[in-house]
Parts: C-alpha cells; sequence; structure tokens
C-alpha cells in the first residue's frame, strides 16, 4: 500500500476524482464530508468517511489523529452547482472563510498528526491585471472591489498559511474547472481545467515535486505552467481511463 492519504473534502467534484485514482494506486484514503448520506456513496467507493466541519477544530484534530496519514490533501470549498450566478456572491464569502479559517484548522490538524506533505487546492484565476500568461510569482488581486477581492484575499490567506507551515506544502493553483461534476462539459473560459487533470495535478504532488505553488490549468496562454510540467511531470491532457 502506497500509504494513507487524508483528502479534506473528498465528495466534492476534485476529491471524487482524486480519491478513485488514489485508490487505483493503492492509497489508504481517508475522506472527509458533512453529510451523513455522502459518507455512505464514499463508504462503497472505498474511501473511510469521516463525517466532520473544518471549522470544528477539535474534531478535525481528532478525525487527523486517528487517520494519521503520510499526506493531506484539502480540496475543500463550497459552491453552488455549476457556479449559479445568483448564488455566487454568497458562496465567495463560505470560500474565503473555508480558504482562511478551515486551512488553519486543517494545518494544525495535520502537524498534530504527524504528516509529512500538504497539497493545497487554490486557484489560477485570481492574478491582478497584468501581462500574460501569468507565473507564479505574479501578484494576486487582493485589491480588487467587491467579490473578486474576497475571494483573491482566501485564496491569499490560504497560500501563505500553507507555504509557512512546517511541512512539505504545495499550492496548485487550479484553472476553472470543466467535466464529470463541475457543471460545465467543456471549458467555460481561458484558462480552463478538466476535473481529471485537476485530479492527477494533486495525485503527483503528493508524491513528487518541490514545496512551492504551481499553476494547473490547459495550456492556452491565460498562465504559465512551465513549472508544473517541469517539477510534477503533470500533463493537462491527462484523462482517467
Amino acid at each position: 500500500m502506497a500509504g494513507c492519504a487524508f483528502v479534506a473534502g473528498a465528495s466534492g467534484v476534485v476529491g471524487r476524482a482524486l480519491a478513485r485514482i488514489l485508490i487505483a494506486d493503492g492509497w489508504r484514503v481517508v475522506g472527509t464530508t458533512r453529510s451523513a448520506e455522502k459518507a455512505e456513496a464514499m463508504r462503497r467507493a472505498g474511501i473511510e468517511p469521516v463525517v466532520v466541519n473544518v471549522f470544528f477544530a477539535a474534531a478535525l484534530q481528532r478525525a487527523l489523529a486517528e487517520a494519521a496519514p503520510d499526506v493531506v490533501v484539502h480540496q475543500l470549498t463550497d459552491l453552488p452547482p455549476g457556479l449559479d450566478p445568483t448564488r455566487l456572491g454568497e458562496a465567495r464569502e463560505r470560500n474565503a472563510r473555508i480558504r482562511d479559517e478551515g486551512t488553519r484548522n486543517l494545518v494544525v490538524a495535520a502537524v498534530q498528526a504527524g504528516a509529512q506533505r500538504l497539497v493545497a487546492q487554490s486557484v489560477a484565476f485570481a492574478y491582478a491585471e497584468g501581462s500574460k500568461p501569468h507565473r507564479e510569482g505574479d501578484p494576486l488581486d487582493v485589491w480588487a472591489p467587491g467579490g473578486a477581492g474576497v475571494s483573491a484575499r482566501g485564496v491569499a490567506s490560504l497560500e501563505r498559511q500553507v507555504m509557512q507551515a512546517p511541512l512539505q506544502g504545495l499550492v496548485l493553483r487550479y484553472g476553472r474547472l470543466y467535466g464529470p461534476g463541475s457543471g460545465f462539459d467543456k471549458p467555460p473560459a481561458p484558462g480552463a481545467l478538466h476535473v481529471d487533470a485537476a485530479a492527477h495535478a494533486a495525485r503527483l504532488a503528493m508524491t513528487q515535486g518541490k514545496p512551492g505553488i504551481y499553476n494547473i490549468a490547459e495550456d492556452d496562454g491565460t498562465v504559465d505552467i512551465v513549472k508544473a510540467r517541469r517539477e510534477l511531470g503533470w500533463d493537462p491532457a491527462f484523462r482517467s481511463a
């Protein structure tokens, strides 16, 4: 067996795809959900489900201590189906809280549980205006007004916490998702990313690549993915069999 992976957000779009790949690779996968109903479906898929809210720090710490994972993967989001624009404003606030407070709780729990590596989902569409393709060192748009600024500040908090943690921290800046479960059959915008390719990037980052930030999106001139190709061996054309 490859080891134990604790996937926070294993019932989400990327989390489900990642868990399926990891189980096929021989990993023991412990995954979180907030729903007892989803937990049963996860169990049938071979995941050891843990019903826990990331904002309940003590419960999260217990869950990770019991799992004793080698690697923790942060795939937590709270978005409406198909990114419904009528619900997106409220979702941005929830997502920002997950990225700030939720990440803080997850980092503490991962360190206490003795994990070695933390792989975290971020986004590749929070960059400030500037020349393209955006590279990992380009600034995020944290001073943007309205919801865009809320999202960018949440992203910045997540990334800062992961990179400052006493762990091997890798941040994956995902493009706009499409594919199974995302609500989009085709790329919804430039700098898009198929769900399978997103899961594959997380799978690779769990065992290889130096700590740092990586752009993970299709190579259409929106973001630069040279680093992910070189250090992770990642290919945006990857699709699950």
